[in-house]
Parts: structure tokens; sequence; C-alpha cells
């Protein structure tokens, strides 16, 4: 188990491709807390700098937001690093999409949630880009929301994203917009998480993602051209008008989306 001093950690819950994730608390007043971690022992300059970056949007300009993570401090542990994060006693939503079923109700909470931090984040002048259940967690006792995860998110009204190999494109294949894969010939924008926002709501209101090949070009191909099915389609308990707000924040143009979060 590692040992950062002034911490005590308890348990790993997760891990992903490059992070490692505890549980634990402070020890001077016992504050619940949640430990991200990089699990290479000697991490490029890269994987460094999106740590720091992923500290500085959720302690300068997230911190206290309701909807949002907020991080205490980033400490160093060996040769790597260690962000500290609140923890508010939640999990993902991916977790709870394998074991639980919302109700319509429910998602319409959930997206509402989602939305607001969404609100927060891009009035910050964030682009998240890589919003999904797994960097959503919630905690159901409280009905409290918090969107995680910002190591690639960017601090600019919008860049312009390059066109790369689909193993090594930023954010989660699955989850992201046409324009960010980088074949659209077009300057990436806020607009860009509500597709995602789109595809989280579509598998939480219908139990799949709107794509479902595992082969990254197809997939690519299916986010800029393949219409999906609608979500009443698949279900016939999804009301319509709920369909209709997924499929317009799954529209292929970012001008055919919603233009704000109030929308």
């Amino acid at each position: 188990m590692i040992a950062i001093p002034g911490y005590k950690v308890s348990a790993q819950i997760s891990k992903s491709a490059n992070s490692l994730v505890y549980r634990g608390y402070r020890e001077q007043d016992n504050l619940p807390v949640i430990v991200k971690i990089l699990k290479q022992d000697y991490p490029s300059p890269q994987e460094l700098m999106r740590y720091e970056q992923e500290f500085e949007i959720t302690q300068n300009y997230l911190n206290n937001v309701e909807n949002t993570i907020s991080s205490y401090s980033l400490e160093k542990y060996q040769n790597t690093r260690a962000i500290i994060f609140e923890d508010f006693g939640g999990k993902s939503l991916d977790l709870y999409l394998k074991e639980y079923r919302f109700t319509i109700a429910q998602n319409l909470e959930l997206a509402i949630k989602i939305t607001e931090g969404l609100e927060a984040i891009h009035a910050a002048n964030i682009i998240h880009k890589d919003l999904n259940p797994s960097n959503i967690v919630y905690n159901a006792e409280k009905e409290q929301l918090k969107i995680i995860d910002f190591g690639i998110s960017t601090i600019l009204p919008k860049e312009n994203p390059i066109l790369k190999n689909p193993n090594e494109l930023e954010g989660t294949l699955a989850y992201i917009s046409p324009e960010q894969t980088g074949r659209m010939n077009r300057a990436l924008d806020y607009r860009s998480d509500f597709y995602s926002l789109g595809v989280t709501l579509y598998e939480l209101l219908t139990k799949q993602l709107p794509f479902t090949t595992k082969d990254p070009l197809e997939l690519i191909h299916s986010h800029i051209a393949i219409p999906p099915k609608p979500p009443h389609t698949i279900d016939p308990k999804i009301p319509q008008a709920v369909s209709d707000i997924v499929m317009k924040l799954l529209e292929k143009n970012a001008e055919d989306r919603y233009q704000s979060t109030w929308g």
C-alpha cells in the first residue's frame, strides 16, 4: 500500500491505464479523501504535466463548485505525483450501470445535475473532453453528483484537434464528439462536451451505447457519419420528448446541438 506523509490510505477503489485511485483519510483531522496517483514509477513529463493541470483546474477554477470535484493538494510520491481529492462517498455511474437501472425520473435528475456541472466547467472556459459515466461520480443516498477527471481538459475557449491514430486519441473513444476525432477539419469548443453528454444519457436510458462496435476506425466513422437509433425506439418506455433531447445532443455538427447548458 502507498504511504504519503499526512495521509492514511485504506483501500484501492479503481485503476485505469494511467492511474490508481485509493480511499483514505487525512491524519490531522480524519477527513475522508480520495488519492489519485500515477501508475508508472517513472512517468513521462507529459503525464506529470496532466496531473499538475488537473490539480490546477480543480483547485483554481472549480474548487467548491457544486457538481464538480474539489481537490485539496498535489503531493510528491517517490518519482511521481498524487492528487488528494474530496471524498463524498460516491461511486462512478459506470458501476451503477452494471448493477442498477435508473427510472426515467432518476435519469432526468442525473441529467440535470451533470448539465449543471458542465455549466460551471464551461463558465470557467474549460472544455472537459472526456465526459463519460466513469468520470461522473454519484452518491445515491445523498443524491449528490460530481464530474471528475480533468487530466485532458483544455483551459481555452477552443482548440484545433489534429489527426491522430485512433489508439492515440484523447478521450474515451465511445463518447468523443465527431470533431474530437480530428477528422472533421474544425475547431473543438465546449459543444463537444454536449455530444459526450448525449452519449452518456443515451447509455443511462437504454443501457447500451449509440454505437456498439469495438473497431476504433468503425467507431470513429459512426460518430462522424452514422445516425444512432433514437432511444425511444430501443425502449418504448422512454418518452419521445426525452429521446429527442438526447438526439439533439448527438447531432454530428456542433451548430445543430444545443448551444448552451441553459438550452
